[in-house]
């Protein structure tokens, strides 16, 4: 009888498994999403368990989930032989079904007080911001309708932060923490919602995730509504915002400025971020001496690579401008102007002006001119007695001049803008420093747009697609656990880079993609005859990979008790 050698794709499973195994994930899948039906072959949370491992490592949709895990080990997926065989989408779909139907609020304030358990992971500090997950197809039935007494997303259209308003969306509303960037708190709004509206909510669910509520609560501008800040800072909640160029302190200080210098405060002063030769990085801070409407204070920030970059833009914009402006009056002095009303015409001019948002800044204006041309009354050749007739055609025409008073008014804000903040024992450069920690939210929107590559979603049920949601978020939850502990073992041992970039070029700061591309192809080998195993051979790992494994806190036995 013939051996057969059958090899099984391990890949950085083996990883993954060991912090879901840490976090406790599938017994808290299991007592919440119980499975109670008898007649299910997969338990409901091994189901969703191997949608969470696929979403880590391959990103396949669902109907091809047989096909994915048949090319690993099953015990990598947390499953059996037998039960990787009879995998079928169906009832997969049907473990969305129960994980919608469940208290996933609570499910996932149990996940994170886990993750701050297991991984000490502060929830001092905490960063909100939302995206749009674009949909293609109609979903005329998704309409926040009920489904099994609970109400599903509205997907329909709204703002795109995609870019993208020809299509549908939902909203994906994410928190992170500062230590590490660990997502902590995930909702699913309506495609139209709002972010104003979003907020309270919010932070009333990260109260119960921190345990308490003095915890400094960051999000952008749509934070700053009465209701929400009142509302936080009456339970004693501590927050950091962008205040909008729509309230009136903005305008204040901005005139303020034209006479007064103020008193700046330096907090960084470093090279520039990308160019050697490059003007310096300079970040300085200010506290008006006027408080907000609320009695917060506001504390003003002045960038000066921020202001070279509104300087450029506003050159830009008004060099695009002029250049609009010369072709709509080339356009109204040809032959056979389209434009032959003096309102049409302005109206074209202001909303030229208004797109390129420099209304401010150039003054333009319609004007009627008469052009006047002399024809002769008769045929023939003209002579002395030849009388002649004058034709007076009415004419458009476009003038505009730059107004340098306001654009030198803007100048002197050139790369300034104003946070708010309830708490006043924190001084100007921590308010600034708990701002600039709020791009680490945009790097997760990155990760699970790109690298977990979340749309397109090959789902119609709306409930199923919410459930689906939560999976991500689940898994971007573990991919920034393994970020945050490699780099903090790399850390701790001084390790300065890893060569973890294509052509083993060093890598300062790993991200988890990095880590799971290392062990993509780690397979090992079974030695079969009739069936039967004879022997493993178990995968040869690189000194790099071992090295990994150790900063991680792993043994190289986590890829040898698979069975």
């Amino acid at each position: 009888m013939p051996f057969t050698l059958q090899r099984e794709r391990l890949g950085p499973l083996p990883i993954v498994n060991h912090f879901l195994d840490k976090l406790g994930l599938e017994a808290l899948l299991d007592q919440f999403v119980p499975t109670t039906d008898r007649r299910c072959t997969l338990p409901y949370a091994r189901g969703l368990g191997v949608l969470l491992r696929s979403i880590i490592v391959e990103r396949e949709p669902i109907y091809r989930q047989q096909e994915t895990v048949q090319d690993f080990a099953p015990s990598a997926f947390g499953m059996t032989g037998e039960q990787a065989h009879q995998l079928r989408d169906d009832q997969l779909g049907r473990a969305l079904d129960r994980l919608f139907d469940a208290d996933r609020g609570s499910l996932l304030t149990a996940v994170v007080v886990a993750v701050g358990r297991q991984f000490r992971v502060r929830f001092r500090e905490l960063h909100n911001d939302s995206t749009s997950v674009s949909f293609t197809g109609q979903y005329r039935g998704a309409r926040g309708r009920q489904v099994r007494g609970r109400r599903a997303p509205w997907i329909t259209y709204g703002h795109s932060k995609d870019h993208r308003p020809d299509l549908k969306q939902l909203l994906f509303i994410l928190s992170v923490s500062a230590d590490g960037g660990v997502p902590v708190q995930f909702r699913c709004a309506d495609g139209q919602t709002n972010d104003s509206r979003t907020h309270l909510q919010t932070w009333e669910a990260l109260r119960e995730v921190a345990g308490r509520p003095d915890f400094v609560y960051v999000a952008d501008s749509k934070l700053c509504s009465g209701e929400a800040m009142d509302a936080i800072d009456r339970q004693g909640g501590r927050f950091v915002t962008v205040l909008p160029r729509s309230r009136k302190e903005d305008a204040e200080f901005r005139k303020w400025l034209q006479t007064h210098e103020p008193t700046w405060d330096l907090v960084w002063d470093r090279p520039h971020p990308r160019r050697k030769d490059g003007p310096r990085d300079i970040w300085r801070v200010f506290r008006y001496p006027l408080p907000s409407r609320e009695s917060w204070p506001v504390i003003w920030v002045s960038s000066s690579l921020l202001a070279l970059q509104h300087e450029q833009r506003r050159r830009e914009r008004l060099a695009r401008a002029v250049q609009e402006l010369e072709m709509l009056r080339g356009k109204l002095a040809g032959p056979r102007p389209r434009l032959r009303s003096k309102p049409q015409a302005q109206q074209k001019v202001d909303e030229l002006l208004g797109r390129l948002n420099v209304a401010r800044y150039v003054r333009a204006r319609v004007v009627e001119q008469h052009e006047h041309r002399f024809r002769q009354e008769h045929r023939g050749r003209p002579g002395t007695k030849t009388r002649y007739r004058r034709i007076t055609r009415l004419r458009l025409a476009v003038e505009w001049e730059l107004d340098e008073a306001v654009i030198a008014y803007d100048r002197k804000s050139n790369g300034m803008y104003p946070l708010l903040s309830n708490d006043r024992s924190l001084t100007p450069a921590q308010v600034l420093e708990a701002h600039k920690r709020q791009p680490v939210l945009e790097k997760r929107f990155e990760q699970i747009k790109t690298v977990h590559e979340i749309a397109p979603v090959f789902l119609k049920n709306e409930g199923r697609i919410e459930a689906l949601f939560f999976l991500y978020f689940l898994g971007l939850l573990t991919q920034a656990l393994i970020e945050r502990e490699l780099r903090t073992a790399m850390k701790r041992e001084a390790i300065a880079s890893l060569p973890l970039y294509p052509e083993e070029r060093a890598c300062r700061r790993p991200a988890s993609a990095q880590v799971l591309r290392l062990f993509s192809l780690t397979e090992r080998s079974r030695l079969l005859r009739r069936g039967r195993t004879l022997q493993i051979f178990e995968p040869e790992l690189t000194p790099l990979q071992r090295q990994v494994l150790s900063l991680l806190g792993l043994s190289t036995r986590a890829y040898r008790s698979l069975r």
